[in-house]
């Protein structure tokens, strides 16, 4: 088959490379690699070229490049006229990486995953010995336990994994690593690391597995776990004095209370050091934490801790906050209950349940709040697009989603003043750009068809 033919589809490369699908369109979308064909029906197909690509990429990560900076060194090696793909120095074959992308260990994976998706506790397990039997023990925790959950969590989100498989699945993961936690030797290097979730925050397996990989490598680890209240974490550092304090997020939400733990932290003197998922989609969120990024892997945090402890190297002014940004927080929150019945009001009609509808409004209010907090309010952008993509693999219509949005905007361009200008102008433009690429009608805001203007309202 010729490398450069576009055969493979999406969920091909992500079984693949184990690149989550968000991830894989976040890299398209702001790097240009790969570059997929489309279908006549308009979906991706990728070639073995770009899967090389993803795998070139991911091994440049677990040497301990950022994404933005491996693809600023593919760039370079391409502008020399030579071919990333043959240097030799970058040679996927020669990397150790792509030992861990052989068949075998890919047999494996999908072994565990079908075990767990059937309920299918034994055979799971016995999959997991087979590869504890051949593979060293961080081979396996990263390439079948991580990928395959990676793998089970995609197929939630496409709509083919029930939350209880997915349950069942994470349960039997935390379940091993706690078992290798239980036999992991003493530690033998000098510095303690205390590692906790903020709150809001129950994904805790990446954290976990850390943690379990830190304990193999000799270093000292405390970990406080998810959903750590900041008093609980204050209480807890001064206690223990660690050299290090690893946070983790995976969602904007956790993001803007794990800026306030490394805040606090912070202004304490303990060193800071922090990752998730939703860093590595969004760069920009990295620079607003007063800490040390960790990197985009798990391999690539590990090489970075050893250099932070015990001496952190100076930490760089985190960006602050605009002061436009807090006074549209403070009009937004004072508001938050007018507009959330207006939009109840503008919404009774369309087709969403009282039920769907407040818990809409409250994971909405929740990400705006983070994001205003996190100084940008483009940053909900990736909250909508991860929604769109679950309307898309359930075959579901963004009509509701716009309609959504389109009372919203209404909502707070009624009761915000000028200072919530920002969330009214944000939520308009989201709304009008999906309409646009979904064919639906988007006006914004009409103030004639509510009754008065916003001090009408209030009177």
């Amino acid at each position: 088959m010729d490398r450069d033919t576009p055969t493979f589809n999406l969920k091909a490369v992500v079984q693949e490379t184990g690149i989550k699908p968000d991830t894989l369109r976040a890299w398209e979308r702001r790097y240009g690699l790969p570059e997929p064909d489309r279908s006549a029906g308009g979906h991706r197909l990728y070639s073995q070229r770009d899967i090389d690509t993803l795998l070139w990429l991911m091994a440049r990560q677990d040497e301990g490049l950022t994404i933005s900076r491996a693809v600023d060194l593919w760039r370079g090696i391409e502008n020399e006229g030579r071919d990333p793909l043959r240097v030799p120095e970058y040679s996927l074959t020669s990397n150790g990486a792509m030992s861990m992308q052989g068949e075998e260990i890919r047999s494996i994976r999908k072994g565990w995953v079908d075990s767990c998706l059937a309920f299918d506790e034994r055979s799971a397990e016995r999959a997991l010995a087979q590869a504890f039997a051949v593979y060293p023990v961080e081979t396996v925790c990263l390439e079948v336990l991580q990928k395959g959950l990676q793998t089970i969590g995609d197929g939630w989100y496409e709509g083919t994994v029930s939350v209880q498989q997915e349950h069942f699945a994470s349960a039997l993961a935390m379940r091993r690593i706690d078992a290798m936690l239980g036999a992991s030797p003493l530690p033998t290097r000098t510095g303690r690391i205390l590692m906790a979730c903020p709150p809001g925050e129950e994904h805790v397996f990446g954290q976990a597995l850390l943690q379990l990989l830190l304990r193999r490598r000799g270093w000292e680890t405390i970990y406080l776990g998810s959903n750590v209240p900041l008093e609980r974490l204050e209480g807890s550092v001064e206690m223990v004095r660690p050299h290090l304090v690893i946070l983790t997020a995976q969602r904007l939400q956790t993001a803007a209370a794990l800026k306030d733990m490394a805040e606090m932290l912070h202004q304490r003197g303990f060193s800071v050091g922090f990752g998730g998922r939703i860093f590595t989609e969004l760069e920009d969120l990295r620079d607003r934490i007063p800490g040390h990024f960790l990197g985009e892997t798990i391999k690539g945090a590990l090489d970075r801790i050893q250099d932070l402890v015990p001496m952190a190297p100076p930490l760089p002014a985190p960006k602050p906050t605009l002061p436009i940004y807090k006074s549209a927080l403070s009009d937004f929150q004072i508001n938050l209950l007018p507009i959330n019945a207006r939009v109840s009001q503008l919404m009774h009609a369309d087709h969403i349940t009282p039920s769907q509808l407040s818990s809409a409004n409250l994971n909405l209010a929740q990400n705006v709040v983070s994001a205003l907090k996190l100084g940008s309010i483009e940053l909900l952008g990736v909250d909508i697009e991860w929604t769109k993509g679950l309307l898309n693999n359930h075959r579901l219509s963004h009509v509701t989603l716009v309609q959504y949005l389109k009372a919203y905007a209404q909502a707070a361009a009624e009761y915000l003043s000028h200072e919530g200008q920002p969330i009214v102008a944000w939520l308009e433009s989201t709304g009008a750009s999906i309409a646009t690429e979904t064919g639906i009608s988007f006006n914004g805001h009409d103030k004639g068809s509510v009754n008065g203007s916003k001090n009408g309202l209030h009177t």
